[in-house]
């Protein structure tokens, strides 16, 4: 894990291990920062969305039981949306390097889309 500190707050950059890990010990809340149509198609399940575009800092809740991890689909905007939690008051927060598209490159498990039925499919 990477931390970068600004100023009172720290941003976490966690690994797709250090992600999957956590989240299979259920220590994490992992938060998809993508679009409605791109969770659809494809997303890690058990992961909650929040859409980048709706994304309201003040709504989250707090992390005295499973620190927040957000995610995207390949690191920019769950970066974003981790210093925008920062800036609304969180005095640590994280996401995940490499977005979604390491996730998979990790060959970790997700939930797809079978292409010929439309059916959510398990995979990786």
């Amino acid at each position: 894990m990477k931390t970068e500190d600004a100023g009172s707050s720290v941003l976490e950059t966690w690994t797709v291990e250090e992600v999957a890990e956590a989240f299979d010990r259920n220590e994490i809340v992992l938060i998809d920062v993508r679009t409605p149509q791109e969770y659809m198609f494809e997303h890690v399940e058990g992961a909650l969305l929040m859409p980048m575009a709706f994304f309201r800092a003040e709504k989250l809740p707090g992390q005295s039981d499973k620190r927040i991890v957000f995610h995207c689909g390949s690191g920019v905007r769950s970066e974003k949306v981790a210093r925008a939690a920062m800036a609304a008051g969180f005095d640590r927060i994280a996401h995940m390097e490499g977005g979604f598209g390491a996730w998979k490159a990790a060959k970790k498990p997700y939930i797809g889309t079978n292409m010929a039925t439309g059916a959510p499919t398990p995979m990786g």
